[in-house]
């Protein structure tokens, strides 16, 4: 069995979305002074790896706890787009020669290459989802859509972006998996995607331990 870590890790000081939560992560008792070790966490529901539920942008949407659990998991289509530049829009012409292998079930994982700037000013120039690209993707049934990048928007700290690909995707009763990494590693076609969140109440996203498995050949 073949298994690729796509989640970045949890620590001080990582890079969050612009106004979110910070992630700290303390000790509230330790084995030399209480007999036993327990930490305190703070975070976002959008802190590191983590999937989007259709909540974090529509009030009825559901959260992330009435998504069924299998829609986490699914054959992976990986496509590479790793020619794009900052800030360059990847459109449905990039990823119209994939189009006869999306459907439901499939989970869509777009390769920017951009996770190599992780924790970096550059992270914020990724490449983004064009939302007449994301109409395209729903059109065809597939409701997954991941990415190694800050979101699949693009990101401007000036409040000028728009939310298209989050608008088409969540509304449609998606789910959006962000800030993946190690995509350059998934080499074939045969690999499943694990975006398992946390069973959290009402909650319109969740961090996870995205990971990638395939069968030994």
């Amino acid at each position: 069995m073949q298994v690729v870590d796509l989640s970045h890790r949890l620590e001080s000081d990582m890079q969050i979305y612009p106004g979110d939560p910070v992630f700290s992560c303390s000790s509230a008792t330790s084995v030399e002074k209480d007999g036993y070790s327990v930490r305190s966490l703070s975070l976002g529901s959008h802190t590191g790896t983590h999937v989007d539920a259709p909540s974090h942008f529509f009030a009825q949407g559901k959260s992330i706890e009435q998504i069924p659990l299998e829609m986490f998991i699914g054959p992976i289509l990986l496509v590479d787009v790793t020619n794009k530049s900052s800030r360059e829009a990847i459109t449905w012409d990039d990823l119209a020669p994939y189009a006869p292998q999306m459907a439901a079930g499939i989970v869509l994982l777009l390769h920017t290459g951009w996770s190599r700037y992780w924790c970096t000013d550059k992270y914020l120039d990724h490449p983004f989802l064009e939302r007449k690209a994301a109409e395209q993707i729903i059109a065809t049934g597939l409701k997954v859509v991941g990415i190694d990048t800050l979101s699949p928007d693009e990101t401007r700290l000036d409040g000028s972006g728009s939310f298209g690909a989050h608008e088409v995707i969540l509304g449609a009763g998606g789910v959006i998996a962000e800030n993946l990494t190690n995509l350059h590693a998934l080499d074939g076609s045969d690999y499943v995607a694990h975006l398992v969140p946390l069973n959290i109440d009402g909650s319109d996203g969740s961090p996870v331990r995205a990971f990638a498995m395939k069968n030994a050949t």
